[in-house]
């Protein structure tokens, strides 16, 4: 197991498909978070999660029992574009859910000179993308940069019915109609993940990212100098083992197996 070579000083760990899926906890997550807990590894909660804000997942994570996690310990998108859009004085076309408009209180969003999608859900519909599509038309017209800004670019994520389109197929079609190249400021930005490896006071090649997703998460995270472990939980898929570009440093099956092997290794 050649992610286990070198110690495991500090983890990533996505939330959908590694702790939860939907309302449910995963089988193992709960015992596995646990033992984190207790043996003192340092770990970053790192999600795409869009659909609500930060202290919203701390809520519904603690309701699952996952207890003991502060909103300081979760990384995720919508703050840091906020932060963004705030220190570039920026006016924002918001695509994106209701539930996670809070992240974005006072930033202006009167005549936007830029477009921000998040996982908007049953919000992407006709109007809305034809209005973000439009501020980006008016910006080229004027002869000003389009400036589309994601919060993330995943294929698709899984809820307790079934897979679900994620908003990189939203993203991508605004790409596609008006030539604008999206900032991309969740996963697999290597900003994002080097964001979280600071914030523990660590170099990336001492930290393993655990995820679901082989391209946003393993793929992603091997970028930006970390190794990437993918579960067989979430919406891992059986063509992920080989996957065509992206080859993970390990794959268990599930958050408690890898934890289990963390410890043993070095015990």
């Amino acid at each position: 197991m050649s992610w286990l070579e070198k110690p495991v000083k500090a983890l990533l760990l996505d939330i959908s498909g590694v702790l939860r899926d939907g309302d449910q906890a995963i089988v193992g997550s709960l015992e596995a978070f646990q033992r984190l807990q207790e043996i003192g590894i340092p770990f970053r909660l790192v999600t795409n999660e869009t659909q609500v804000t930060v202290q919203k997942t701390v809520e519904k994570l603690s309701k699952l029992g996952f207890t003991s996690i502060s909103p300081s310990l979760i990384f995720a998108p919508a703050p840091a574009v906020a932060t963004f859009l705030k220190e570039t004085l920026s006016r924002a076309f918001l695509l994106v859910h209701p539930n996670v408009l809070p992240e974005f209180d006072g930033i202006e969003t009167s005549d936007p000179n830029c477009v921000v999608v998040g996982d908007a859900a049953e919000h992407f519909n006709y109007s809305r993308l034809n209005e973000a599509f439009r501020v980006l038309l008016r910006l080229r017209e004027e002869n000003k940069e389009m400036q589309l800004y994601s919060l993330g670019k995943g294929k698709y994520y899984k809820e307790e019915d079934g897979l679900c389109l994620d908003l990189g197929p939203f993203t991508a079609a605004l790409e596609y109609a008006t030539g604008a190249d999206a900032r991309i400021f969740g996963k697999p930005n290597p900003v994002f993940f080097h964001a979280a490896v600071q914030d523990m006071k660590m170099s990336p090649d001492e930290v393993v990212m655990i995820g679901d997703d082989i391209l946003g998460d393993v793929g992603g995270a091997q970028r930006a100098g970390l190794r990437g472990v993918l579960v067989r939980t979430g919406k891992f898929r059986i063509s992920d083992e080989n996957h065509a570009t992206v080859k993970p440093d390990g794959i268990v099956d599930n958050l408690l197996q890898a934890v289990n092997l963390i410890m043993s290794h070095y015990n």
